[in-house]
């Protein structure tokens, strides 16, 4: 049955009341027609519960908008939903990719995820072809999907909204990643679940690496609002000494948007549940808004907290990763890269869900607290334990 405005209604109901679904919900293909933005493909999703987002399909797919009931939870940097084809990767030391950087979900891969760098090139036997540079978080976020197809899938009286798609990172004397995504949404829900599979479709044995960027902001990120996590161990912060206690700012509690902030960054190790996931959450209590964000501990083993609260760019990052951050290099030397052969793919599934009201925000907590308790000191000493992948 679809649930839509206190009413629980069959496929039958929902077709009395309406000539087409799209009244209600649905997935519509457009084209942006100005500025950077000029020329972008983006598919918006309405799922009559008052969750609205949409996907880029010029962009990796990768969720750029989201709002629940008027309320923003999408992060837009000054950046905008920049045109891939005005997109230097190379640029500014690899730092270029700032320049694209906006949006609810940003991904990054698929043979690279961290900070500008150069590594071997070997596996591609090409004599001119010495190593590879790479530049911040990789290049598939700025690749367009080649759409396959999107619509509403009835099942019976329930109704699934979903777009298909594959982004193929590729070169001659190089890696031939294909990217397969499926984004799904409930008629009535408010969930957004994602499933991806990364495949190498070239015949030499390829790195992989992948992590997603999901980026929320105000109103939900606001002073007071709380991070929530099951975290087992801080293992790392990009801090030297006391600098994240001079900001002020600790990981558990969203300040307000600061003059002058400089950016941090942690490394947690997250307790699964029972079922092997990984629930992580920002819960704003003024609001009675939350929004979760859930993958696989065996498929994504590692996570990032992205802390961005400077005015003008104000952000959390919830980023879970195939790879601690100790990068490319290190991943190889400690036996932890990935390789896929010809044929050979790995599969990933993340959930958005928007949590609506005191009860749910407190259900999510208790669930997250079930699995681990993380800790109660705000500036945590990181352990240093890479744990082996």
């Amino acid at each position: 049955m679809v649930k839509l405005y206190g009413q629980t209604l069959t496929r039958r109901d929902v077709a009395e009341r309406s000539g087409m679904l799209s009244q209600f919900a649905g997935v519509r293909l457009m084209t942006l027609g100005d500025g950077v933005e000029r020329g972008v493909r983006m598919l918006e999703f309405r799922t009559g519960s008052g969750l609205r987002f949409t996907a880029l399909v010029d962009r990796a797919l990768d969720i750029a908008d989201c709002d629940y009931k008027g309320q923003a939870i999408g992060w837009h940097s000054p950046t905008g939903f920049r045109h891939p084809g005005l997109h230097e990767y190379e640029g500014e030391k690899g730092l270029a990719w700032a320049r694209s950087f906006s949006g609810l979900l940003v991904t990054c891969g698929l043979d690279h995820i961290l900070g500008p760098g150069e590594v071997p090139a070997d596996e591609y036997n090409y004599p001119g072809k010495q190593g590879i540079t790479h530049s911040l978080h990789g290049r598939v976020g700025t690749i367009p999907a080649r759409l396959t197809g999107y619509g509403e899938s009835w099942d019976g009286d329930e109704c699934v909204l979903w777009a298909e798609g594959i982004v193929q990172q590729s070169a001659v004397f190089g890696e031939d990643l294909h990217l397969i995504r499926r984004i799904e949404a409930d008629v009535g829900g408010n969930e957004i679940r994602i499933r991806d599979r990364v495949i190498n479709h070239g015949f030499v044995r390829t790195p992989h690496m992948l992590f997603y960027h999901v980026n929320v902001s105000h109103p939900l990120v606001d002073e007071g609002a709380r991070y929530v996590a099951p975290i087992a161990d801080v293992v790392w912060a990009a801090h030297a000494g006391d600098a994240y206690r001079a900001q002020g700012v600790g990981y558990r509690t969203l300040p307000k948007p600061q003059l002058g902030f400089r950016e941090q960054v942690w490394q947690h190790e997250m307790a699964a549940d029972a079922k092997g996931d990984v629930p992580v959450a920002v819960l704003n209590d003024a609001l009675g808004l939350g929004f979760q964000v859930t993958t696989r501990k065996n498929q994504l083993p590692c996570a990032y907290q992205w802390q961005n609260f400077q005015a003008g760019h104000y952000a959390l990052g919830i980023e879970p990763s195939t790879h601690h951050v100790l990068g490319d290099l290190v991943a190889r030397e400690r036996g932890e890269m990935i390789w896929l052969d010809h044929d050979e793919s790995r599969a990933y599934e993340v959930s958005f869900r928007v949590l609506d009201g005191g009860e749910a925000l407190a259900d999510a907590e208790a669930a997250i607290r079930s699995i681990a308790i993380q800790p109660a000191d705000d500036y945590p000493t990181p352990s240093g334990h890479f744990r082996s992948l």
